[in-house]
């Protein structure tokens, strides 16, 4: 039962059922609504469907005046308070009860298919939590009936900490002059030399003329055009180491005195 300072919640209202009076079970067959007067209802209202605690309530009440006509008690679905019928899914069988224990059955039934199925559901949701609620309290009295774990300290148990011996850093490594780290040589190897320059830019001419007198001459090592020329009646030499007296007089300046005086 519900305790007394539970509230009280909705779970759904439709505004058209209808109740018939049923004949008493003969047998333990289920109940079928073709032995109903299904064109003559006993009562027509409006059903609200209520849950208070763990226990839902199926009240039927005047669709004007909301005065409760009956009202059924339910604590657990499918069970005997709730019972479907076997020939349809739009009528059920509910046992009502008042306020002194007394108890009926009574069959109800709705004349859309889509409030028979809210009808359901409703009862499976409720029941669905019902059920929940009922595992989480048992796992949580086994949890408070086992032994607790000690997590206390014992009388003179002590503890140590060490703060601030954390890892060692890594030192950086020094940077050359040029802001770049070098990196070293790989273990084991040999360093290779760079390679060499490329082939000198040097365009060089065939000789020309007897093989004996031929000379190269390299007047630059980097980016220069030799010319060797060769004749077999001239020296190459003969114009930088012919004296001065060689000259002809009248090839010598006038004034080469001058140079002595001065």
């Amino acid at each position: 039962m519900a305790a007394e300072g539970e509230y009280e919640s909705i779970l759904c209202v439709k505004p058209d059922v209808n109740v018939y009076r049923i004949p008493p079970r003969a047998s333990n067959r289920a109940y079928r609504a073709a032995d109903w007067k299904l064109d003559s209802p006993d009562w027509s209202g409006r059903m609200r469907i209520t849950a208070k605690g763990q226990m839902a309530i199926v009240k039927l009440e005047d669709k004007v005046s909301g005065e409760l006509f009956a009202q059924a008690p339910i604590t657990e679905y499918p069970g005997v308070s709730v019972e479907t019928v076997s020939d349809s899914s739009r009528y059920f069988v509910l046992r009502i009860q008042d306020d002194s224990g007394r108890s009926a059955f009574i069959g109800v039934g709705f004349e859309d298919r889509g409030d028979a199925f809210d009808f359901n559901v409703s009862l499976q949701d409720h029941f669905k939590w019902v059920k929940q609620e009922n595992e989480i309290s048992k796992n949580a009295h086994l949890v408070d009936s086992g032994p607790k774990l000690d997590l206390g300290f014992k009388e003179g148990q002590t503890i140590t900490l060490n703060i601030g011996q954390g890892r060692k850093k890594d030192k950086p490594r020094p940077l050359s002059s040029g802001g770049f780290g070098l990196l070293p040589p790989p273990p084991g190897g040999k360093i290779v030399p760079p390679p060499l320059s490329g082939p000198s830019n040097h365009n060089i001419m065939p000789q020309t003329g007897d093989t004996a007198t031929a000379c190269l001459l390299e007047l630059d090592s980097s980016n220069s055009n030799t010319v060797v020329q060769s004749n077999a009646s001239s020296d190459l030499w003969g114009d930088f180491s012919a004296p001065a007296s060689s000259v002809p007089p009248s090839s010598r300046p006038e004034n080469a005195g001058n140079w002595m005086q001065f």
